[in-house]
């Protein structure tokens, strides 16, 4: 089994339109995310190095990672 991953183990530039949305936390509803990323220092798909902004791609070990 995996651990899922939190928003510490990602850079601190990426980003998603889930972290606007205000809401009270569901404990009965899944953590959910439409997949859709950006990198605040582009403001594109991409981050500084040229490959795709994900979560599961924006981690330590890029040359653009930044630490929260």
């Amino acid at each position: 089994m995996t651990t899922p991953k939190t928003r510490r183990d990602s850079c601190k530039r990426l980003r998603s339109k889930s972290m606007f949305i205000e809401s009270e936390p569901d404990p009965t509803v899944p953590r959910g995310s439409d997949g859709f990323y950006w990198c605040s220092h582009t403001m594109t798909c991409l981050g500084p190095d040229g490959e795709v902004a994900t979560r599961e791609k924006c981690e330590s070990g890029r040359t653009c990672f930044e630490t929260h």
